[in-house]
């Protein structure tokens, strides 16, 4: 095998870790979670009572802006804070951060700890462009 063969093969093989590495951070591979749309959560929260909602971005967004009846834990937290969602063991998490990167992230670690978490794609961003509102303080 040539000096540029290997070479090849190498960046083949970083090329294809970095696509499965982003594919695993959007949720779209290894995810045991629902992933829906703002709109879709929307319709849940006014249309079911078995449901919660959950933002894990930091305390200052949350403070400048945050969808009505939302629990705040930020993500880098939720490990250690699993406790202050007891009361909703039961119930799906409708989860949301800014972009819905963090979210993905939160959901993988509620999944783990046995609640039924759901991630809302492209986030608070996302759920302001669809037109739905949020608390501004």
């Amino acid at each position: 095998m040539t000096k540029k063969q290997i070479t090849n093969i190498f960046y083949s093989l970083a090329i294809a870790a970095i696509a499965v590495y982003i594919a695993y951070v959007k949720g779209w591979i290894f995810s045991d979670f629902e992933s829906i749309s703002p709109k879709s959560a929307y319709e849940l929260l006014q249309n079911e009572t078995n449901v919660a909602l959950l933002d894990v971005r930091t305390p200052d967004e949350f403070s400048k802006e945050h969808i009505q009846g939302a629990t705040l834990i930020p993500v880098q937290v939720l490990a250690q804070n699993l406790s202050m969602l007891t009361e909703v063991k039961n119930k799906k998490i409708i989860v949301y951060c800014h972009s819905g990167t963090r979210s993905i992230a939160a959901s993988r670690i509620l999944v783990e700890n046995g609640f039924t978490p759901v991630n809302v794609t492209g986030g608070i961003t996302q759920w302001k462009a669809d037109g739905l509102g949020v608390t501004a303080n």
